[in-house]
């Protein structure tokens, strides 16, 4: 692989400037429903919405929120924040009001952009004091009509420039603060080892709310290609624009890979695919062998990442017929140790804890600082970066080939068809609807989700509340976090500290529905 181009950070919305400055401006950079733009045509849009964007809320490192749909402002958002010197949250569409009501407190936002249907959801007392809420449309043409362009920032790479709301194993979701410095050199990073170029196109499937969705804009800008968002409904929905648009990248994860390799593709939809990536979950043996059969001259990337640090690893595509079920080496600018129960750096095939160094490291947890001292503390003394490293709670052993593979999870996320769920958020709206007096939440291993969600409640259990609790649930909570099965019980097993024993809870239900 050759040395790394531009290894210095620079400011985000630099981003918007590259094709251009390197001859490529008329080429496409961003289809959208009704127009394709191109580069230039990309770096004076970003111009214009920042230059709207600061009128709007002047104040610095203000936060600026978005809840749509993929679209021009959803894509253009993340750069021209940046430029404007505010913080952009983007807030996963699938969130239900109450979730979004949460962030948008927890953040401080200033000013919400959402599609209507969704603003129209909102309750008094949602919005917090000082938030202003608009239309996607109606900021667009504001911008337009403001008719007042921002040119690129000078923003010190270190600063603040996205807030990236995450489900931890307990609590609420946490905002993981991510720099100038942490977006671009990811954008770098990637756009680097997948060896994207200017004549490539992504198929943007994955929620831009997420860093491994949001990095499918920056890379690909970064080399100069082109992206194309996509929210799609059914799978056959991503093999039809491949079609149509000659895809050559597409990100996914696990339960949707599985979906992909479910249908046919005809060659007009396959053929012109160089690369596959998955992050959010491993691979199967199976669905591996599947995806190379299908698609044997596209480059597999098996990869492995946290949003508190990115992205860490990935699997040489020429490793992934031998070694399969390994997680792969770190990637560019990353450096991974794996850490013994001793605190020293593993041996060979010894288990031990991920920790990820480097300038991938986003800079903790949005006002959190236990949540943060927990996640985010010195890096070992064998790391060469030195500062802080993300403990990562994730099980992993190295190989004496230098691969790695993961173990364990030490948590009890729920991670199901790439969403990172929490668990106590799953169990508080169920007691919130006074049909149950005690609920868990489980991830029970499942082939298609990689875990579905599983709750188990002590209540009644009357016909009425049976019927009730799903309806409830189904109002309070998206899609994902719906459980797949609810369990209701006439008392929970206690453990020796007198608490709910979710360890033989877990082991129950994986026995009873072991896949």
């Amino acid at each position: 692989m050759p040395s790394l181009p531009d290894p210095l950070p620079r400011p985000l919305d630099h981003l918007a400037e590259l094709a251009g400055a390197a001859g490529h401006g008329e080429r496409p950079a961003l289809v959208l429903r009704d127009e394709t733009l191109n580069h230039n045509q990309l770096r004076q849009r970003v111009a214009m919405l920042a230059g709207w964007l600061a009128q709007m809320v002047p104040e610095k490192g203000a936060r600026v929120a978005s809840w749509a749909a993929k679209g021009e402002l959803t894509c253009l958002l993340p750069l021209a924040a940046a430029r404007a010197g505010l913080v952009h949250v983007p807030i996963n569409p699938l969130l239900k009001r109450a979730q979004v009501a949460h962030i948008l407190g927890d953040s401080g936002a200033k000013l919400l952009i959402g599609t209507g249907a969704r603003l129209a959801s909102f309750q008094p007392g949602d919005l917090p004091p000082g938030c202003a809420a608009l239309g996607e449309g109606e900021a667009l043409a504001a911008a337009q009509a403001a008719g007042r362009g921002l040119g690129p920032s000078e923003a010190d790479p270190a600063q603040l420039a996205a807030i990236l709301y995450t489900s931890g194993s307990t609590g609420r979701p946490k905002g993981v603060m991510l720099s100038h410095a942490n977006m671009w050199l990811g954008a770098v990073s990637v756009a680097h080892y997948l060896a994207m170029a200017e004549d490539d196109v992504t198929l943007a499937v994955l929620p831009l709310s997420f860093d491994y969705g949001q990095n499918q804009l920056l890379s690909t800008w970064y080399a100069g290609g082109c992206v194309v968002p996509l929210d799609f409904l059914l799978p056959r929905d991503v093999v039809k624009f491949c079609a149509k648009h000659a895809v050559t990248t597409l990100a996914a994860v696990p339960p949707l890979w599985v979906q992909l390799t479910e249908i046919e593709w005809p060659a007009e939809a396959s053929a012109p695919l160089r690369r596959l990536t998955n992050s959010g979950g491993a691979l199967t043996v199976d669905l591996v062998r599947n995806l190379r059969r299908m698609f044997p001259q596209a480059r597999l990337f098996p990869m492995y990442g946290l949003t508190e640090a990115f992205r860490s690893t990935f699997l040489d595509p020429a490793l992934v017929d031998t070694f399969p079920t390994s997680m792969g080496k770190a990637i560019p600018f990353a450096e991974i140790l794996v850490i013994n129960d001793a605190g020293e750096v593993a041996a060979d095939d010894e288990e031990g804890e991920l920790v990820h160094c480097g300038p991938l490291v986003a800079q903790g947890y949005w006002q959190d600082a236990e949540r943060t001292a927990e996640r985010f503390r010195p890096a070992p003394a064998a790391s060469t970066y030195g500062g802080m490293a993300v403990w990562s709670g994730d099980r992993v052993r190295r190989s004496a080939e230098g691969l790695l593979y993961f173990v364990g999870r030490r948590d009890a996320m729920i991670k199901s068809a790439g969403n990172r769920i929490s668990p106590q958020e799953i169990e508080e709206a169920a007691l919130a609807t006074g049909l149950v007096a005690e609920a868990v939440a489980l991830g029970v291993p499942d082939a298609r989700l990689g875990q579905a969600v599983h709750l188990v409640v002590r209540g009644s259990g009357d016909a009425a509340a049976r019927a009730d609790l799903p309806k409830r649930l189904q109002r309070d909570l998206p899609n994902f976090m719906q459980p797949q099965m609810i369990h209701w019980r006439q008392a929970m097993p206690i453990n020796p500290n007198g608490k709910i024993d979710r360890t033989a809870l877990q082991a129950e239900l994986e026995r009873d529905f072991a896949t």
